[in-house]
């Protein structure tokens, strides 16, 4: 997901983690009746999920409507495989769902609940109207706002397989996760048979977040632009700029491929690029990712973004992070491999330049919010900032510095392989880099990941002509002490610069090397590969 801050007021927060729930979700199957006759939605949720032994309630999530508030009612539930109706029951209060059976089963026990349930949403399901007046309804889960529309466990680390069957309009296409299994026109809606409604189903067999799981219903234009490694790759945008949307979107085709070859084989049957009225600039939604309505220009200004919401199609959708906490694990390399695909395209020069900018957006956000990149905060949108995002790609990037292109390429596609389908949190990403790579990375990821600051270098400089050496002293200004490499580039009066960095490595809070050097150093420069995440100032001592 692309952020954005005007957005980070909002918090939506459960106490829950999945390792509490006795549940765990197997399927959803929502049937959906949306209208053009007002904002009220008619659903029907079929969960099939597992209680776990020696437990009697299931607990789901979904929005209450209480008073004149927006929200969910419940009308029924059943357990049509386990129960009768009288024999167990339910409870719709503080935003919860529970189901109750009498007593504790001795082992897992598969349910199959069928809920009942009318509303206007609150959040999650954004029925508005797009830039061209027209009537839409586009889904907006992240980070756990499903509970408003769908009932469901909104955690990350519950995933599981989703179909959304949707009954709207004619006039509409429906867009969701998956394959398309059914599109009907239905003639029982008007006396004389002419269908005013049509029913759309679409089936996911990958598990999935409820954060990406997803449904747009609006008026589109839809280009099949062809096939990626048999995996069909289309736009969906608004008809009245259909031209521009479909030039737009259409490198998603490139970038696709090349992160199949990158990162490891695509999780999901189709890729849909939608243009939509998500509140964010694009959002990942598993195989159908949304984009905001401007991003369609005509001038395919948004390729970075496109690359962005891709990778999270490995990163996010498919090797998922545990917990919200772990957030990085999906924007930090969406972030940074949206930089490598760019660097394969224009060269070093551009990832320097935009690894240089970020740098500076990880400063400027450390210097205001002392907070780890690894972080358990409840404020979820408030974790939408420049420790998820920038400082996640800046450690990927010196991972990727440290250990060598190769390397780190061959521990991203492990850790994908390893990931594919199930979560992961920190300590996973760390376990498969230093079996990759032959390494202990304990200080690299404690210091950059679990401490809430950031290196403050200052380097004093002397070139002494006698000894023809070079002493270079580097002191760190920050509370934590940091073990890590830095570079140095000597320039002479003969020479601008030598061609090959002197690389240090740094781990007391002061320290002095001394640097034997022929050529009469006049100017150093500090970090000239773009290598490292601090602050840095230099001296030149006389």
């Amino acid at each position: 997901m692309k952020k954005s801050y005007l957005f980070l007021i909002l918090i939506f927060s459960f106490s829950l983690t999945n390792a509490q729930r006795n549940i765990d979700v197997i399927n959803y199957i929502y049937q959906l009746d949306l209208t053009d006759i007002d904002d009220t939605i008619y659903g029907r949720a079929t969960i099939t999920y597992i209680l776990k032994k020696g437990n009697t309630v299931a607990e789901f999530d979904l929005h209450k409507a209480t008073g004149n508030e927006k929200g969910m009612l419940i009308s029924k539930v059943t357990l049509p495989e386990n129960y009768f109706e009288s024999d167990f029951k339910y409870n719709h209060n503080k935003n919860k769902l529970t189901i109750s059976i009498p007593e504790k089963s001795n082992k897992d026990e598969l349910f199959h609940a069928v809920i009942q349930y009318k509303g206007i949403p609150a959040d999650g399901l954004i029925i508005s109207k797009n830039k061209f007046g027209h009537r839409t309804f586009f889904s907006d889960n992240w980070p756990n706002r499903a509970h408003n529309w769908i009932p469901c466990v909104d955690d990350p680390a519950d995933k599981a397989t989703v179909e959304f069957i949707v009954t709207a309009p004619s006039h509409y296409q429906v867009v969701s996760n998956g394959v398309l299994v059914e599109e009907t026109n239905l003639t029982d809606y008007l006396p004389n048979g002419k269908a005013d409604k049509k029913l759309t189903h679409w089936k996911e067999d990958v598990p999935l977040p409820t954060k990406v799981m997803v449904i747009g219903v609006a008026d589109f234009a839809v280009n099949n632009i062809g096939d990626v490694n048999c995996v069909p790759v289309s736009s969906w945008v608004f008809p009245e700029n259909k031209k521009d949307g479909f030039y737009d979107y259409a490198p998603a085709k490139e970038i696709m491929a090349w992160y199949m070859n990158y990162i490891g084989p695509y999780a999901y049957k189709k890729l849909a690029n939608v243009q939509s009225k998500t509140m964010f600039g694009g959002m990942e939604n598993a195989s159908a990712i949304f984009y905001y309505e401007n991003s369609v220009t005509g001038s395919r200004q948004e390729d970075a973004l496109i690359a962005h919401e891709l990778v999270h199609q490995w990163f996010g959708n498919s090797a998922t992070e545990k917990s919200f906490a772990h957030l990085w694990l999906s924007e930090g390399f969406a972030t940074y491999l949206t930089h490598v695909f760019i660097e394969s395209k224009y060269g070093t020069d551009s990832l320097n330049k935009r690894m240089q900018k970020e740098r500076d957006e990880v400063m400027d956000f450390v210097h205001t919010t002392r907070r780890p990149v690894v972080d358990s905060t409840d404020d979820y949108m408030s974790l939408l900032n420049a420790n998820s995002y920038q400082k996640g790609g800046w450690v990927l990037h010196m991972l990727r510095r440290e250990l060598g292109d190769s390397i780190f390429k061959k521990a991203v596609r492990v850790y994908y392989e390893l990931y594919a389908g199930k979560n992961a949190e920190t300590a996973d990403l760390k376990k498969v880099f230093e079996t990759v790579s032959g390494k202990n990375l304990q200080q690299f990821f404690k210091q950059w990941l679990f401490t809430n600051e950031n290196p403050k270098l200052e380097v004093s400089w002397k070139y002494d002509a006698k000894q023809k050496k070079l002493f270079v002293t580097v002191l760190q200004l920050q509370k934590n002490i940091f073990t890590l490499p830095l570079e140095i580039r000597t320039g002479s009066s003969r020479s601008q610069s030598d061609t090959k960095p002197i690389k240090i490595n740094i781990s007391k809070q002061s320290e002095t090397f001394i640097i034997p050097i022929n050529l009469a150093i006049t100017q150093i420069t500090i970090d000239p590969q773009t290598s490292l995440l601090a602050e840095f100032k230099i001296k030149q001592i006389k």
